[in-house]
């Protein structure tokens, strides 16, 4: 029973519902509690072969019916994909009443033998026929007609962005390319584990309620713990549990995590976002750039058996060795100043003539990263490790060995994006303490995202902690990549969105 999505949904909803009370007058269940499932669709079309004989339980969605009196053509989708099936009263007797009483949305179960039809499309004679599931609600169908000069027209197509974000569930039965995404997005995740666990580190868990966030320069979300009467934040970064457990005695650990920023949203930005942390005693910043390349290519060629790979247009090649760029010298090359030895006035006016966010308060360092972002950042197309930071931007990195004023620092960037950033991480408890207070100074100025002081995390560090390299990896912006997608919400199954009308 076809029909128009675009039709008056009470109506089709009423009528759906008169059939369920239809079903019940035959004594179907509606809503089944089983279904042995032995055969999906794309195994059944791959390995069927004409002549022989292979019975098969599948189970699906309908998405096409043709009913032709006493037998029928549908279509049903599985995790797979989609399969034909044949029905006919004589086979299946009463079944295909109920039958008659099936929509387009419907879940059933059917037993039957593969063949193919006199136009060759593998589909499955059914034996007996089971509704697992009434769809109350109609889906969206969407339907190509070709018009009076040839050109196929689509009617119907769930296409609206907001709307697909806000009911992924519909979005995933009628966009099927949508769940090849986020299968993707899992076979990239467990790639990138399988690759640390046999490079010998621990993946570990740290808390995600924290009473006192740290490790990145951003707003925290604020709850409260009745019990204990205090505030506590969720986690902005993992990083200051992860380096206490490298001060315990651990060599490497990581953690794929939840982490949570009080921020705007927009293409690269979520409120909730995953990201991959690892630290690794006795490494530093240089060792730690060519293990982020061979993890890259390793988790591009597991995945997609190939290190090229098409990005909106443009041909992006992650093997090794990647772009090292340094960031004072590439903000020189674009603008002509050197904002390590620019005064804080200097960086300032930059920033006006080349567009930079001002709002008030912020840190030469804030600058210098609001600068960087309108006249570097869109320019690092291939692969590129942006190194040595000014020290007033990393809080929490070691300063360089050999450039006053820099630090050990650098941040991947792929088309212009940032996926990744690495420290060699600060281990003088003297100086991070130093630091905070530094940064103490810069939220008194105005500087809403500057970090707090930590002492718990001093205390940790006067215990000693080795010379340790440590790195963050967004998991949904290398996703974005590798799958070829403009949003981030296209790599979160349910993203964060405005309140529904």
């Amino acid at each position: 029973m076809e029909t128009n999505f675009n039709e008056d949904i009470n109506t089709l909803v009423k009528r759906r519902l008169e059939e369920l009370e239809e079903l019940r007058k035959l004594n179907t269940e509606a809503y089944a509690y089983e279904f042995d499932v032995n055969a999906y669709s794309n195994d059944i079309k791959s390995t069927f072969q004409d002549g022989t004989e292979q019975n098969v339980r599948i189970a699906g969605r309908l998405m096409a019916v043709r009913r032709m009196g006493k037998a029928s053509f549908a279509h049903i989708q599985d995790k797979q994909g989609k399969i034909q099936i044949y029905l006919r009263k004589d086979d299946i007797g009463q079944e295909y009443d109920v039958f008659k009483l099936m929509d387009i949305g419907d879940i059933i179960g059917v037993e039957g033998f593969v063949f193919k039809t006199k136009t060759g499309e593998t589909s499955v004679h059914a034996r007996s026929l089971k509704l697992l599931s009434k769809s109350i609600r109609p889906i969206p169908i969407a339907k190509e007609v070709v018009d009076e000069k040839g050109n196929k027209v689509i009617f119907d197509q769930f296409a609206d962005k907001e709307l697909r974000y806000r009911q992924r569930y519909v979005d995933l039965i009628v966009n099927p390319e949508v769940k090849d995404v986020f299968i993707k997005r899992s076979r990239i995740t467990s790639a990138l584990r399988s690759f640390l666990d046999k490079n010998g580190y621990l993946e570990v868990e740290t808390p995600i309620l924290q009473p006192m966030y740290g490790g990145a320069a951003a707003k925290p979300f604020m709850t409260h713990h009745n019990a204990l009467d205090i505030p506590l934040f969720l986690r902005i970064a993992d990083e200051l549990y992860l380096k206490r457990l490298i001060v315990g005695g651990f060599d490497g650990v990581y953690e794929i995590s939840k982490d949570f920023r009080n921020e705007g949203m927009d293409k690269t930005h979520n409120p909730e976002f995953t990201m991959m942390e690892l630290y690794v005693a006795y490494k530093d910043y240089n060792w730690m750039m060519s293990f982020v390349e061979e993890m890259v290519a390793h988790v591009a060629t597991t995945v997609f058996g190939t290190t090229e790979f098409e990005i909106e247009g443009k041909k992006i090649n992650f093997k090794p060795p990647w772009n090292r760029v340094s960031m004072v010298e590439a903000i020189q090359d674009s603008t002509g100043i050197n904002v390590l030895s620019a005064s804080y006035d200097e960086v300032k006016s930059a920033c006006r003539k080349y567009g930079a966010p001002l709002g008030g308060g912020e840190s030469k360092g804030k600058l210098i990263d609001n600068l960087f972002e309108v006249t570097v950042q869109e320019t690092l197309i291939q692969p590129t490790f942006l190194t040595d930071y000014p020290l007033e931007m990393s809080p929490l990195a070691k300063k360089h060995r050999t450039k006053e004023g820099l630090v050990e620092r650098f941040e991947g960037f792929v088309l212009g994006r940032e996926i990744c950033n690495a420290f060699s991480e600060l281990n003088d408890p003297i100086d991070q303490k130093n630091r905070f207070e530094d940064q103490v100074k810069m939220r008194e100025a105005g500087d809403e995202e500057a970090h707090q002081i930590d002492e718990d995390f001093v205390r940790a560090l006067e215990y000693g902690m080795p010379p340790t390299a440590g790195l963050g990896i967004g998991i949904d912006r290398l996703v974005m990549l590798l799958t070829n997608q403009p949003s981030i919400r296209d790599v979160i199954l349910f993203p964060q969105m405005k309140p529904e009308k």
